[in-house]
């Protein structure tokens, strides 16, 4: 018998390592203990009840991991920097959007000040008109 419970902890310890690392052969590769029953094929009470000391200890370890295999740890990394720069453009699109908005006003404002020039017969004292400019020529 104490063979058996040797081989399941042993068997168990392996397939944490598999997790930990980020190598599973049979399961999803999360840090879960569900997975870890998976990845040692044992069922998840052998766990929780027959082995909580490795239940305990598989999970002080994915808390040590932050919940991410050790071979995931870089794509983490790396989507965590996206995920920066992606709000930063965000931001930055907000930004220019809002200036854009500002940009649309000023012009509409032009505009609409120039049709009254236009249709202002005489002109006021500080408003002289410009000669007509030909079209270019085309090429």
């Amino acid at each position: 018998m104490t063979t058996n419970r040797d081989t399941e902890r042993a068997t168990i310890r392996a397939a944490m390592q598999r997790l930990l690392t980020g190598t599973p052969t049979r399961s999803t590769g999360a840090l879960t203990v569900v997975q870890l029953a998976a990845e040692a094929g044992v069922k998840r009470w052998v766990l929780t009840h027959k082995h909580p000391d490795l239940r305990k200890e598989f999970e002080d370890q994915r808390h040590t991991a932050n919940g991410i295999p050790a071979a995931f740890q870089n794509i983490q990394a790396r989507a965590t920097d996206l995920q920066t720069a992606n709000q930063r453009l965000r931001n930055e699109n907000a930004r220019l959007a809002e200036q854009i908005a500002v940009y649309a006003q000023v012009i509409h404002e032009l505009s609409t000040k120039l049709a009254w020039l236009r249709a202002t017969d005489p002109l006021p004292d500080n408003v002289r008109r410009l000669p007509a400019q030909p079209p270019p020529p085309r090429t």
